[in-house]
Parts: C-alpha cells; sequence; structure tokens
C-alpha cells in the first residue's frame, strides 16, 4: 500500500506530469471562455432589444400626449441628480428629456426603489411645472396576488388606480407618504410605498433641473 501512494506522490510532483496538466486546464478554460462569449454574442442583440423595447413603452406611458411627444437619449447624471435620489431613498438610473411639438414638456426618470420582494424599476413622467405625469413599472418581483396589484396599477379601496393617484401630484403636496396623500392596496402596504419612494426621489431630481 505504501508503495502505490509513493508512486502516486512521485506522480504527483512530476514536472512533464503538472506541466500537461496546466495545459489542459487552460485549454479547457479556454474553451468555456470561447463558449460563454458566442453565448453572449448570440443572446446580447435580443436581450438589448427586448429592454430598449420595455423603456420605450415605459416612457410612452408617463407623459399626457404620448404621440405628440419624443424622448432624447439617456443624459449624463451628475452627482447632485444621484445624491438627490439617494436622498430620498430610491436609485436614479436613467433620465431622459421629454419634448412635446419640439417644445421642452419636462422628464422622464428611470427609478429604483425597494418593494417588498426586491427591486421596483419605475419610470417616472414629470413636466416642465414639476407636476408627475405618470407612472410606469418597469421590473419588478412583488408578490403574485398582492404586490402585484399595485405594479398592475389596480385600483384602491376608494376605486382609483392605485398609480395614476400620482399622477398632478408635485413638491407642492409635501412629501408623498403611504396613509398621508397617498393610499396603499390593501395587503400591499410594502409595494405601495416602494413606488412612493420612487415617485418622491422623481421630484426630488426633477426640482434640480428648474
Amino acid at each position: 500500500m505504501s508503495g502505490n501512494v509513493k508512486q502516486a506522490e512521485k506522480v504527483s510532483m512530476d514536472p512533464k506530469y503538472i506541466a500537461t496538466l496546466t495545459v489542459r486546464l487552460f485549454g479547457t478554460c479556454l474553451v468555456v471562455a470561447f463558449l460563454l462569449g458566442l453565448v453572449n454574442m448570440v443572446t446580447l442583440p435580443n436581450i438589448t432589444a427586448r429592454q430598449k423595447a420595455a423603456t420605450d413603452a415605459a416612457l410612452k406611458q408617463v407623459v399626457e400626449n404620448p404621440d405628440a411627444s419624443e424622448f432624447s437619449d439617456a443624459l449624463e447624471l451628475s452627482g447632485d441628480m444621484t445624491a438627490a435620489a439617494s436622498g430620498a431613498g430610491a436609485t436614479l438610473s436613467a433620465l431622459y428629456a421629454v419634448t412635446e411639438d419640439a417644445a421642452p414638456a419636462g422628464y422622464a426618470l428611470t427609478i429604483v426603489a425597494s418593494g417588498s420582494q426586491g427591486n421596483i424599476e419605475m419610470m417616472v413622467g414629470v413636466d416642465e411645472a414639476d407636476v408627475v405625469t405618470g407612472v410606469s413599472i418597469v421590473s419588478n418581483s412583488e408578490t403574485p396576488g398582492i404586490g402585484s396589484k399595485v405594479m398592475g396599477n389596480e385600483p384602491t379601496a376608494s376605486g382609483t388606480p392605485v398609480l395614476d393617484q400620482f399622477i398632478g401630484k408635485s413638491p407642492a403636496d409635501g412629501t408623498l407618504s403611504v396613509g398621508g396623500n397617498i393610499d396603499a392596496i390593501s395587503g400591499a402596504t410594502v409595494s405601495s410605498r416602494g413606488v412612493t419612494t420612487g415617485v418622491n426621489a422623481a421630484l426630488a431630481v426633477a426640482a434640480l433641473m428648474d
């Protein structure tokens, strides 16, 4: 038995064996890297196209006159903008200028806020007077049948669609809060708060653009 162990140790310490093993491992890594790159090259265009389609749809949903509105490419974000969103409890990930019949009509902001099951990515439209023109959910992982009611813009107890109640809100209304000037969907308070946080963040950023 000891002879077999010594033989194995000798083989494992053989420079040729080590070199061969290294070459094989390197070759395997190259093949795996090539395959991963190939998969990424094939799938990336489709992923990018889907993301753009989702963004374009969300932009159209948060302006007053979608047929007459045009949107810029994503603008460069300043430190003040990201700090304003962060101060309100959310993250600013993109900002678009909106024009209507070639005249400035405000901004559309992509905001990420925390929900009950993860991040909620939303688009918030704000006009030139810092008044919310619409809120659209881009992506979320909220609980089906509970938080998803908020994401799907279902009505609150008052009958108003939960996302539509933000339309017309502005800094003049003060900080928006669930239970204060915003109604939650029953059983989905955390999700409602997440969207409310996102809208507060959008208004905070828009105020810097005046």
